[in-house]
């Protein structure tokens, strides 16, 4: 796998975006279960159903990018990446308590980190997917660089802190659906959803500055917008929700609707 990934990261960008745009749509029209995921998702946001198509196109371009963003040089990629709020990163990181990126499955979530990594060392939460060839690629692409993936575990947690407390910046994806015990329920787009609690455990043990980051995915092949917010307010479940529904109504169509984001853990009741 890791060899095919690294054939296709020589093509062009907007060729493989294009590719993955297509192959999106190809599955939205013959996978009923990801059609209704998608419909049903975009309903709860109270977004228009005229916008499936777009949301169909883009989640496929994320994928098709993957392999120019995990084994491009870094400098080719940082060449393709636009940022005007550079200075809340600077501000935050100036004040050495540490920052923890937010980064939800919007747009590019992939090149953000990379983006920081380029400036300073980040550690960065994943989980593993069960199946041991993806495992594999993930751990190579997660740990390049000045960027080192940990796992969502307590040893992950720990390491996390120990970064944090060094004034280091650490990054996660804030609308991962945790496991039982380790969020609570809160409203996202009106409906319940089992929410991370980390963030908000992770600030109060290191006063780390929150910052939520997104990557927008930019026309025909040119890159990417990155984007920053600070956040003010304590990461509670619902103050991330609410941030992240003000995020993704900005940038409507990058937001993957077809991820499970209600799904309930094993033992846990709304």
């Amino acid at each position: 796998m890791l060899r095919l990934f690294r054939l296709l990261a020589r093509l062009p960008l907007g060729l493989l975006q294009t590719v993955g745009a297509g192959l999106g749509l190809l599955a939205y029209l013959l996978s009923p279960a990801y059609r209704g995921k998608i419909l049903a998702n975009l309903e709860r946001a109270g977004l228009s159903r005229s916008l499936r198509w777009a949301c169909a196109s883009q989640a496929g371009a994320m994928v098709g990018e993957l392999p120019f963003v995990w084994f491009r040089d870094p400098r080719e990629l940082l060449a393709r990446v636009r940022c005007d709020d550079q200075s809340i990163f600077d501000s935050a990181h100036r004040e050495g308590r540490g920052v923890l990126f937010l980064t939800p499955h919007l747009g590019a979530f992939e090149m953000t980190p990379r983006f920081f990594a380029a400036q300073a060392p980040i550690v960065v939460l994943f989980k593993p997917p069960r199946q041991p060839a993806l495992a594999r690629l993930l751990e190579t692409v997660r740990n390049q660089g000045a960027m080192r993936s940990v796992p969502t575990n307590l040893t992950g947690v720990r390491a996390l802190l120990r970064a944090l407390r060094s004034g280091e910046v650490v990054g996660l994806l804030p609308d991962q659906v945790p496991d039982k015990g380790q969020g609570e329920w809160a409203p996202f787009f009106g409906e319940p959803a089992y929410t991370l609690t980390l963030p908000q455990r992770l600030v109060q043990s290191t006063g780390a500055a929150v910052i939520l980051a997104t990557g927008e995915r930019l026309a025909f092949g040119a890159g990417w917008r990155i984007s920053f917010e600070r956040m003010v307010e304590p990461p509670t479940p619902e103050a991330l929700n609410a941030a992240m529904q003000r995020t993704i109504l900005r940038l409507p169509t990058q937001y993957l609707w077809g991820y499970n984001r209600y799904k309930r853990p094993r033992g846990e009741r709304p």
